[in-house]
């Protein structure tokens, strides 16, 4: 043990990764001389690196495909949820003995309930101390949001148009007796819940549970920074995925732009691109130094934080609470995208008639990822909750 309760040399087991958050806290916990295993399925298509592999082959075989999606479709059951289980089941027998082991999310397995709890039970009897992420959906966000207790949500799309049910169906699925029920399991069995970002913080407030905030980790070690230099036109970036335009309010983007365009049409090069793959994604992403994100949020996602790392002015979540948090002045680091058309056209033309700004802001996100979101940092703070509330 050092001074503060930390063991010189930690076992960690991370389960689950969707957005890179447990990558990069393996790279920083290692670098701090830690042994980290990771479980995942990589996340479908962003394909992450995991030591032990869940993703789904076997079901995705076109023969068994037609089964998986006719069955899913008759019962709203996914047979691919068998393979995930059978492979975590196997893993099993190596994944004991761990000084912490840590989830994701309540959904870290991204199976049904059913045949995630009796699995998760078994893992939990082979090591002491297990600690949960609220990152992303869960019992507790969704269950908030529902209430309104925000001027706004993920959910409000949905609770502005009940119609829209089904594509919430997988953020309502939290609160549905099932996800309760591993929600409740999950809880009564770990040393406590750690916040990723704002949207997770604010909605566990009070809980006794909640250990606290610790911001996403972010290893700049590896991202590039190349500070926006404004020579001939500003280039707005806008990558749509159409699974997730709702949630994200693309549409507000989508109509802001339309008005931008027509208002600067020699100052302004808009890229707006849907459900693009990745390498090209990334090569026009590159080449932005406008990137519009996301509206319905309160602090940073992944995808922003690294867009910030990289230099880019990224419109996304940057409300009052996150200012305060990091006692910063607003426009400064990031653009706060409200969910009204007209106020995103005000600060869009607001830094293409000051694009100084923007090369102010492209440094300013930099230092502010170095100074708040460095990969060892969040490692060592981390290590810092884990050994307070760990069993010994």
């Amino acid at each position: 043990m050092n001074n503060k309760g930390i063991k010189i040399s930690m076992q960690i087991l991370l389960i689950g990764e969707f957005s890179r958050l447990h990558n990069s806290l393996k790279e920083g916990l290692q670098k701090l001389g830690h042994e980290v295993v990771l479980v995942g399925n990589g996340d479908l298509f962003k394909n992450f690196p995991t030591d032990v592999d869940l993703s789904v082959k076997t079901c995705n075989k076109p023969v068994l495909l037609f089964f998986r999606k006719a069955i899913h479709k008759l019962t709203g059951f996914d047979i691919a949820d068998f393979e995930v289980a059978y492979k975590f089941h196997k893993a099993l027998k190596h994944l004991q003995g761990f000084d912490v082991v840590q989830l994701i999310n309540e959904d870290a397995l991204y199976i049904h309930p059913r045949l995630q709890i009796p699995l998760l039970e078994k893992l939990f009897k082979q090591n002491k101390n297990l600690f949960l992420l609220s990152c992303g959906d869960d019992f507790v966000n969704i269950n908030y949001f529902l209430k309104e207790q925000e001027p706004y949500s993920i959910l409000t799309p949905y609770l502005n148009n009940i119609k829209l049910k089904k594509q919430f169906r997988y953020c309502l699925k939290y609160v549905t007796p099932a996800y309760r029920k591993l929600h409740g399991f999950i809880y009564k069995n770990s040393c406590g819940t750690i916040a990723s970002d704002m949207d997770y913080h604010i909605p566990l407030k009070g809980n006794p549970k909640y250990l606290g905030l610790i911001p996403n980790p972010i290893n700049t070690d590896i991202i590039e920074f190349t500070p926006c230099q404004i020579t001939d036109k500003i280039r707005i970036f806008h990558g749509v995925n159409t699974l997730s335009q709702i949630k994200k309010g693309s549409h507000f983007f989508t109509k802001a732009l339309d008005i931008i365009k027509e208002t600067y049409p020699d100052r302004v090069e808009i890229h707006t691109t849907y459900n693009l793959p990745y390498k090209e994604y990334i090569e026009v992403y590159n080449q932005a130094h406008i990137l519009l994100d996301q509206v319905y949020s309160y602090d940073q996602g992944y995808n922003a934080l690294e867009a910030m790392a990289k230099g880019k002015v990224v419109f996304t979540g940057a409300e009052q609470a996150w200012l305060d948090h990091y006692n910063l002045e607003k426009d400064t680091v990031a653009i706060n995208a409200l969910p009204e058309v007209s106020k995103i056209v005000e600060k869009l033309e607001w830094l293409i008639e000051n694009p100084k700004c923007i090369e102010e802001i492209s440094k300013n996100a930099r230092a502010f990822i170095e100074k708040e979101h460095h990969y060892l940092k969040i490692a060592n703070s981390y290590l810092k909750i884990w050994g307070t509330h760990i069993k010994n």
